[in-house]
C-alpha cells in the first residue's frame, strides 16, 4: 500500500510533466543524482550519503510539484485532468515533506520523536508528514529539534495554503468557463 502511494503520484507526476518540456530535464537530473546517492549509500553506508539522498529525492519532490503548480495555474478549463493534478500535487506535498524530514533524521538522529510503533521511520515520517499536511497533527510523532520544529510548522502553513490557492485558482477556471 505504501509503495502504491508513493510510486503513483510519482508516475503521474511524471507523465504530466514530459508535456512540459521545460521540466523535464530538471526533474530527470535529481532523480538521477538521488539514484546515484542510493546506490553509493547502498555501497558505502553513511549518514551523510543517506542524508543527501534525502535532500536529492526532496528537490526532486519540490521541483515535480512546482512544475505540476505551474501546469494547474495555467490551465485553461477545469476536467479530470486538472483535478487529479491538483490531488497529485498534493500527495507529491507530503512526500516533499516526508523526504526532509528523513535526511534530517539523517543528518541529526533524535531530531524527531516516534512513539513505540513498530513499522520502520521511512513509513513514520511520511505518517507524519501526510498527518503534519493536512493539519491534523495526532501528537504521537514529536519534532525536538528547533529545525524541525520549524519544517513541521512550516508543513502546515504550506498545507493550508495549497488548499486555498488551488480551490481559488479551480474556482476561478471553473466560472471563466461558465461565463464563456
Amino acid at each position: 500500500m505504501l509503495a502504491a502511494v508513493t510510486f503513483i503520484p510519482i508516475v503521474l507526476a511524471i507523465v504530466r510533466l514530459s508535456q512540459i518540456k521545460s521540466w523535464v530535464w530538471p526533474s530527470v537530473l535529481l532523480a538521477l543524482g538521488n539514484a546515484v546517492f542510493v546506490v553509493a549509500g547502498n555501497t558505502f553506508p553513511s549518514p551523510t550519503l543517506t542524508g543527501i539522498r534525502w535532500a536529492f529525492l526532496a528537490a526532486f519532490f519540490g521541483l515535480t510539484a512546482t512544475g505540476l503548480f505551474s501546469y494547474l495555474r495555467n490551465s485553461r478549463s477545469v476536467a479530470q485532468a486538472e483535478l487529479y493534478t491538483a490531488v497529485n500535487i498534493y500527495l507529491l506535498l507530503g512526500l516533499l515533506w516526508a523526504a526532509i524530514y528523513l535526511a534530517i533524521d539523517a543528518f541529526s538522529p533524535g531530531s524527531i520523536q516516534i512513539g513505540s510503533h513498530s513499522a520502520d521511520r521511512q513509513t513514520e515520517l511520511l505518517y507524519f508528514s501526510l498527518i503534519t499536511l493536512s493539519t491534523v497533527g495526532y501528537g504521537d510523532i514529536v519534532p525536538l529539534s528547533g529545525t524541525a520544529r520549524i519544517l513541521t510548522a512550516l508543513e502546515g502553513v504550506t498545507g493550508v495554503l495549497y488548499i486555498a490557492t488551488t480551490v481559488a485558482v479551480l474556482v476561478g477556471r471553473f466560472r471563466n468557463e461558465s461565463w464563456e
